[in-house]
C-alpha cells in the first residue's frame, strides 16, 4: 500500500504543492497552512485521511510550544479541526482490493479537501488566549 500511495496518491499532493512524505504532509499558502495526515489502522489494512489548516506562522498549542510552519502537522490540531475526508472513510485494502485502486479512490477524495481547506472558517481566527 505504501508504494502506491507514493506513487499515486503523493503524487496528486506534489501537483498540488503539498510538501512532506508519508504521513505527514502541508501547503503554505500566504493567508495558511493546509495540513494532511495518512493515519494508518494499528491492526492493518487500511487508512483514513485526516486534514486541517493552520495559520502561515504555524501552530501555538495550548501548552504554549510553538510548532513552526515547516514541523506542523494535521496531528498537531486539536480534533474539532481536523476533519476526516469522506465523514470518516476508512480506505480498506486488506479485502483483496488492489492497492493502486485504494490510492486511486484516496486521490478521488482530495477535491473534497480542496473545499474545505478553501471555504472552511479559520479557526484560530476565534481560539481565545
Amino acid at each position: 500500500m505504501i508504494s502506491s500511495l507514493k506513487s499515486l496518491f503523493v503524487s496528486a499532493l506534489r501537483e498540488r504543492g503539498f510538501k512532506g512524505s508519508l504521513p505527514h504532509f502541508r501547503r503554505p499558502t500566504q493567508d495558511r497552512i493546509d495540513l494532511l495526515t495518512i493515519q494508518f489502522d494499528r491492526w492493518g489494512g487500511g487508512f483514513v485521511i485526516e486534514i486541517s489548516k493552520c495559520a502561515p506562522d504555524g501552530l501555538t498549542l495550548p501548552c504554549g510550544q510553538h510548532i513552526p510552519p515547516n514541523r506542523v502537522r494535521a496531528w498537531d490540531v486539536d480534533p474539532t479541526h481536523r476533519p476526516r475526508l469522506g465523514a470518516g472513510h476508512w480506505f480498506r485494502f486488506d479485502d483483496g482490493t488492489p492497492t493502486d485502486k485504494v490510492a486511486k479512490v484516496a486521490v478521488s477524495y482530495l477535491q473534497e479537501a480542496d473545499q474545505w481547506w478553501a471555504h472552511s472558517e479559520p479557526w484560530w481566527n476565534k481560539v481565545s488566549g
